[in-house]
Formats: C-alpha cells, sequence, structure tokens
C-alpha cells in the first residue's frame, strides 16, 4: 500500500472521528436533546478509544494490518451512510459507539503497517506525516461537514464520506503486506508503564491536556451561538482554522524545546500558557477570543508533541505497550471532557464551564512543575 493511500485514508477516517462536532448545536435543535446529550455523540465515539487501542494491540499482533484497515473502513462506510439515514437520536448514539469500537482498529493497522514497513528515519518521518494526516482529517472533517451543513445538509456530508470510504477500502491490497509473526504480548506487559510514578505523571498530564481540548473544541459551537451570537453552521466551521493555525504553530516545537534544558520545564511552561488562553476567553470579545483559541490548539499540539516522545524516554517497557497505555488515557481524557463539562455549561453557563477547564488545566501544570521542582531531569 502506497504511504500517500494510507494517509488519504487517514484523513477519512479522521472525518469520521470529528466530522459532528461542529453540528452539535444542530443536533441538539433538530432531535431535541441538551446541549451535554449532544456532547455524548463524541464521548461514546472517545469512549472505546480510550480503551481498545490497548487490546487491539494484542488481538492484531499476528494478523495482517492492511485486511483489518479494509474491514475496518468499510464498517465505517456502512455506519456513516446509516448515521444520515437514522431517524433517532438514540440510533446515532449507537452508531456513534459502532465507529467508536472500529475506530482504534483503524488507527492500530495504520501504526502497525507503518511500524511494519520502515525502519529508522524512514520511520520516523513516515510516523510524522501520518500524525499530520490525523490533524488535518480532523480540521478538514470539522469545516467540511459544517459547510455542506450550510450548502445543502448535514446528511449530503455523510452520503459523500460514506462512498469515499467505500473507494479507499475497495483500493486497498492485503495481499502486499506480509502479517508479522512475532507472538503477542502478556497483557500484563501493558500494565507495565503505569508502574513508574512519571509515567502516571505524565500520563495525568496528557489526560488533562485532552480534557480541556476535547471539551472546548466540543462545545465551540454552542459558545459561539449563546455568547458571540454566530449561529450560521459555516461560519462556525471556519472558527475551527484556529485549530489548523495551532496546528502549524506547534510546528516549532522541536526548536522551542532546544531552548529548555529540562522536558518537565517545558511542559509546564506550555500548561501556564494553556492556562493564560483560558483565562483569556473569559472575556466576550470575538477577536481576542479567536486569537486565545489559536494559542490554546497550538499549546495542546506542542504538549502532545513533548509528551509523546517523554514517554518513550521515561519507559523501559516496548514502544507497542507505552504508546498503547499514551493513547488510552489521551482518550479517556478526550471522552469526559466531552461530556462532563456539557454538563457544567448548561447548567451553569460559558463563565464556569471556562473555570472548569482552567481547574483540570490547573492539575495538569501542577503534576509537571512540581516534578519539575522535585529536580528530575529530562532532556
Amino acid at each position: 500500500m502506497p504511504l500517500l493511500q494510507l494517509l488519504i485514508s487517514s484523513m477519512f477516517i479522521f472525518f469520521v472521528l470529528y466530522a459532528p462536532q461542529p453540528l452539535l448545536a444542530l443536533f441538539a435543535d433538530n432531535f431535541n436533546v441538551s446541549t451535554a446529550a449532544s456532547g455524548a455523540l463524541m464521548s461514546l465515539t472517545m469512549l472505546p478509544l480510550a480503551v481498545a487501542p490497548i487490546f487491539y494491540g494484542l488481538l492484531f499482533a499476528r494478523k495482517n494490518p492492511l485486511s483489518i484497515l479494509k474491514v475496518a473502513m468499510l464498517i465505517l462506510s456502512i455506519t456513516s451512510l446509516l448515521f444520515a439515514l437514522a431517524p433517532s437520536f438514540e440510533l446515532l448514539l449507537s452508531l456513534r459507539f459502532i465507529q467508536g469500537l472500529t475506530l482504534p482498529a483503524a488507527l492500530t493497522a495504520m501504526t502497525g503497517f507503518i511500524g511494519q514497513q520502515y525502519s529508522a528515519v524512514q520511520l520516523q518521518q513516515n510516523m510524522t506525516r501520518y500524525i499530520g494526516s490525523s490533524i488535518l482529517g480532523g480540521y478538514l472533517g470539522r469545516v467540511l461537514a459544517a459547510n455542506f451543513a450550510s450548502w445543502f445538509t448535514w446528511q449530503s456530508f455523510y452520503y459523500v464520506l460514506a462512498v469515499s470510504l467505500i473507494i479507499l477500502a475497495l483500493l486497498i491490497k492485503p495481499k502486499r503486506c506480509e502479517p508479522p509473526k512475532r507472538e503477542p504480548a502478556s497483557p500484563s506487559a501493558y500494565l507495565k508503564p503505569l508502574r513508574h510514578p512519571l509515567i502516571a505523571r505524565l500520563f495525568g498530564c496528557v489526560f488533562c491536556m485532552f480534557f480541556c481540548f476535547a471539551a472546548l473544541m466540543n462545545y465551540l459551537p454552542f459558545i459561539l451561538q449563546d455568547v458571540f451570537n454566530i449561529t450560521d453552521s459555516k461560519t462556525i466551521g471556519w472558527v475551527y482554522t484556529g485549530y489548523l493555525i495551532g496546528a502549524v504553530l506547534s510546528m516549532a516545537t522541536p526548536y522551542i524545546s532546544r531552548r529548555f534544558n529540562n522536558s518537565w520545564l517545558l511542559l509546564s511552561a506550555l500548561f501556564a500558557l494553556y492556562c493564560l488562553t483560558l483565562v483569556a476567553m473569559q472575556l466576550p470579545v470575538l477577536s481576542l477570543f479567536l486569537i486565545a483559541f489559536t494559542l490554546f490548539c497550538a499549546c495542546m499540539f506542542m504538549i502532545h508533541s513533548s509528551a509523546s516522545p517523554l514517554a518513550n524516554k521515561l519507559s523501559d517497557a516496548p514502544p507497542t505497550v507505552t504508546n498503547g497505555a499514551y493513547v488510552s488515557f489521551y482518550y479517556s481524557g478526550g471522552a469526559l471532557g466531552s461530556f462532563i463539562p456539557g454538563l457544567i455549561l448548561q447548567s451553569f453557563g460559558y463563565h464556569a464551564f471556562l473555570i472548569t477547564l482552567l481547574l483540570v488545566c490547573g492539575i495538569g501544570l501542577t503534576l509537571s512543575i512540581t516534578t519539575y521542582r522535585h529536580g528530575i531531569s529530562i532532556t
């Protein structure tokens, strides 16, 4: 399978994950459900992502990753089509949960294929390209879904998505990739990285980071609607451009990290800025909000870019074990952040919502800065 084909497939797979996000306010109106209930469309998808990567790593250890990817994409295409045709919100939730079970299989297959086919410098470069495709997929999935809803109907995007996934799946040729020969690891080995106190602290930081990010991204349509009177789904979709700009700004992470002699100090500085952006958003000024939102996204990607290699430096476990646990904590934060802050937003309002995120972000800052102050030096 050519790498370009894999990257394009990755983008469309991330369309599935993030497309509902800018449409949550629309779903709440169309199906007459609450703000928090509509947020469950994201929570139910991220919940399996919080657990499944660990188990799928074992389950698929001896399978051909391209065969897994092909089946997963076909399932995602069928569920996307049914999502557009669903007559009730309960059915939407059921389909999103099925997608949540399928998405980690696709992600595991893609990273597994890259790990099989490439090594050394090529492995690093192609994994970076894969991460870039996931960021671009997250951005385009949000923007295109919102614009389709404005130009046509929200269902039209899902029809196009379903057809695209089927075509991409049929283009996959599993015979071109030999299945791995190694035996699967013991399940107990997957818990090994969590036993190290530093790993636990780092994973706690990652949990806090994505909790805040998922919450703000999830409820952004409601904030724009209620605080800034922006109701057009197309305009809401373009506000997510801050996500892409933030991702571009985060490319400076390697340069910035060279200015710090300790990774924990860098994480502390990034979490401090993460907190400041949430403070700035308290002022109901749209221009200030957009600037703070862009910096907020940049901080998230920079923390992510710093924490992921740090986890691999700290852990003595195999990389697949470390990264599986990392992804689980990452999406655990996303699953809770996609739901709990929504309850606070609908019950206590925008400022209480931001204070909640600030408190969680403050926990991440505390974890990183106390580790640094204890003199732990990881460069």
